[in-house]
């Protein structure tokens, strides 16, 4: 057997550092209640069993992470956005077709988080949580009036502005940038490229950040288990099925009812031939690397025109992250309520735009969704260390939000290319393609 083969994948590994850090963490509260914290001595000086560990060793892990989350914010969302707003380079794209793909796509964002924090605000999965306190000052800061937050939305200083993390005018500012490439011929061209070679830079900072996720895992579980009662544990699993119930649901319902509403087609024939590309999908968690089986899927047996889909679902797969804005959602309530911190009405709306905004541009990488909620938080100053508590889950949960989001882009893929005219309606509606064997064999 290969050394590939012997090597554990990533969930594997993130679970098993999951799990350890629950036991670990345990242990150690278990053992502060029943015998009292141990003293030892090293190199002369004394340190306490439980704070070494939980304080010392864990605290310092966990924040190393959850930095090295936070340092990718600004980058990553800025040159994604540059090289997704760039690439709508050709006319003929930036028409009709283009026009309804970006529409839908946003559409479906945006209702998918606005659905996720209402499940949240009604079944409020942080509100026994009692999360530990921390040194940071978490109190919601007084927020600015509606004219002054729409006047900071245009930067006056972009660099200031990525120097502060400044998310808003750091997305308008990408989008504006991307654009200007776009026509500036030759020499967008020639920028585009170094983009695109920057973006390949950025994305494997983010895989080598994700390999230490395991690590950076166990230690925010093990101090989170060292620090906080039972009824946590039970907190954690409602916002589990949270997610999961709206991240089904949207994938179930929304898509269906809009295809069924803007084509007449039977979505239950497009669930059933998606079955392949789910699979992959949960597999890999990454709508990158699922795209190639995606638009052969689309072509080969939903029907989509090469034109269509071409366009269509790489597009989707740089800006549909419905799956990762629904986690958003109901993430931000569920840390406002586990550090008793009311949300105003804009702050909700804020979440509510971020959210969709920041999805724009999102690559589709494992472990992305979780650096695009720090962004998320800061916005409406909610304690980034917050991620912390719904990190050691998330993996499973990242696997299954990629389902949905390489659901919606096929999904818009069909209903665009039915309303320009390019769906061959005889395979779509052929059922027996459902069952045909992988199309990249």
């Amino acid at each position: 057997m290969s050394n590939d083969n012997k090597k554990l994948s990533l969930s594997i590994r993130i679970f098993i550092g999951m799990f350890a850090g629950i036991l670990i963490g345990v242990l150690l509260q278990v053992g502060n209640y029943l015998i009292g914290d141990l003293d030892f001595n090293i190199f002369s000086m004394t340190f306490s069993t439980y704070g070494f560990f939980v304080e010392g060793i864990f605290h310092a892990g966990g924040q190393i992470f959850v930095n090295a989350l936070r340092m990718l914010v600004v980058p990553l969302v800025f040159v994604s956005l540059v090289c997704g707003t760039s690439s709508l380079s050709d006319p003929s794209m930036l028409g009709r077709l283009g026009g309804k793909s970006i529409a839908l796509y946003i559409l479906t964002t945006f209702v998918a988080v606005t659905f996720a924090m209402i499940s949240a605000l009604i079944f409020k999965p942080g509100v026994n949580f009692n999360a530990p306190a921390s040194s940071s000052d978490f109190a919601v800061k007084e927020s600015p009036g509606f004219v002054q937050v729409v006047i900071d939305m245009i930067p006056s200083n972009p660099v200031s502005a990525m120097a502060e993390g400044q998310m808003i005018p750091i997305i308008i500012f990408a989008i504006l940038f991307g654009l200007a490439m776009s026509h500036s011929g030759e020499a967008g061209k020639r920028l585009g490229s170094s983009f695109n070679d920057l973006n390949e830079v950025v994305m494997k900072i983010v895989t080598i950040v994700m390999n230490f996720a395991p690590y950076g895992v166990f230690c925010l579980i093990a101090k989170l288990a060292a620090s906080v009662d039972t009824s946590a544990i039970f907190a954690i699993g409602s916002y589990f099925i949270n997610v999961f119930a709206i991240l089904i649901l949207h994938a179930i319902i929304v898509y269906p009812l809009l295809l069924k509403i803007t084509t007449g087609l039977n979505p239950l024939i497009l669930l059933s031939k998606m079955k392949e590309v789910a699979v992959f999908a949960f597999s890999s968690a990454s709508s990158s690397a699922t795209l190639p089986l995606t638009m052969a899927t689309a072509r080969q047996k939903l029907g989509v025109s090469r034109s269509v889909s071409s366009f269509t679902l790489p597009l989707g797969a740089t800006i549909n992250m419905d799956g990762t804005a629904i986690m958003q959602g109901v993430a931000t309530v569920f840390i406002a309520q586990a550090y008793n911190i009311d949300l105003s009405t804009f702050d909700l709306l804020m979440v509510v735009l971020t959210a969709t905004l920041a999805s724009i541009g999102t690559a589709g990488v494992p472990g992305v969704g979780l650096i695009l909620l720090a962004l998320v938080l800061q916005q409406v100053n909610l304690p980034v260390e917050g991620i912390a508590l719904i990190i050691g889950i998330d993996r499973l949960l990242d696997m299954t939000r990629t389902v949905v989001n390489v659901t919606g882009d096929s999904t818009i893929a069909t209903i665009v290319a039915k309303t320009e005219g390019q769906l061959d309606e005889t395979i779509y509606h052929d059922r027996t393609l459902a069952s045909k064997k992988s199309v990249l064999e």
